[in-house]
């Protein structure tokens, strides 16, 4: 059962996921069980795990915030190893490099920087990018006849990916999706909260998304527009890459 604090803060951090969701990312929690969170890892252009669609889910701990999660990637992805717990910095392999300021958008944000490098832990396994791309393309496929994404992301079972509500269009310059409103959503239960039964904004199942799709990209304006829109890639993924060290180092030092 969550704790006062910990249902307080994780309704708190899905509020903030729906108003501003972080690039490649989206996450809700369960509607029986806030202290469990499904996820979905979209792969970034120009990376191994391009196209690629992964499920996963979060474990947190009834003292959360105090204590982090435990994560587990449930897509075969060439990187980590299906239905395990994955140790970095971030994980409950981790308590003592834990901060309480860490929320579920830094977790992911994480997770993706530590995915995309090639470091070694538990939960991990070892794969060509050739393999990646692979497990890339029969992800979404994959995902589609599994019980536990119908559930989690019913209006996710397309026939082909959909995109999530941030695709990273702001670090190319472009407009980010617009979030639905709340007027558009309906509120369950979370029946492990404690004391009065507490209630989220979950959006409705098998409702349309048109809305949560990013907008097409503008037309380009010539060679100096694409050269522009080369530049911002460069500088977004040597961001990702810098995190991704520093994600390690604590790793290693942990």
């Amino acid at each position: 059962m969550a704790s006062k604090a910990a249902h307080k803060r994780l309704t708190k951090e899905y509020v903030a996921m729906q108003k501003e969701p972080p690039p490649f990312v989206w996450a809700c929690p369960d509607e029986k069980n806030i202290l469990t969170w499904n996820y979905l890892i979209r792969g970034p252009p120009d990376s191994p795990f391009a196209g690629g669609e992964y499920h996963g889910v979060l474990l947190f701990p009834s003292e959360y915030p105090f204590k982090p999660p435990g994560i587990k990637m449930l897509t075969p992805s060439g990187r980590f190893q299906p239905d395990r717990r994955i140790c970095f910095s971030m994980s409950d392999f981790h308590p003592g490099s834990w901060n309480p300021a860490w929320s579920v958008a830094t977790i992911l944000t994480g997770l993706l920087s530590f995915m995309l490098s090639d470091e070694m832990t538990t939960g991990s396994v070892t794969s060509s990018d050739a393999h990646k791309r692979v497990f890339a393309q029969r992800s979404h496929a994959w995902n589609i006849l599994q019980p536990r994404f119908k559930e989690a992301f019913l209006e996710y079972c397309t026939q082909e990916p959909r995109a999530l509500p941030n695709m990273g269009e702001r670090s190319l310059g472009k407009p980010d999706a617009t979030p639905a409103p709340l007027s558009t959503t309906t509120s369950i239960s979370l029946s492990h909260a404690p004391g009065p039964i507490a209630t989220v904004p979950i959006k409705k199942l098998g409702q349309p998304h048109d809305n949560l799709i990013p907008k097409p990209p503008a037309p380009g304006t010539g060679w100096a527009a694409t050269w522009r829109q080369c530049i911002l890639e460069k500088w977004r993924w040597g961001v990702l890459i810098a995190l991704a060290v520093v994600v390690s180092r604590l790793s290693s030092s942990a």
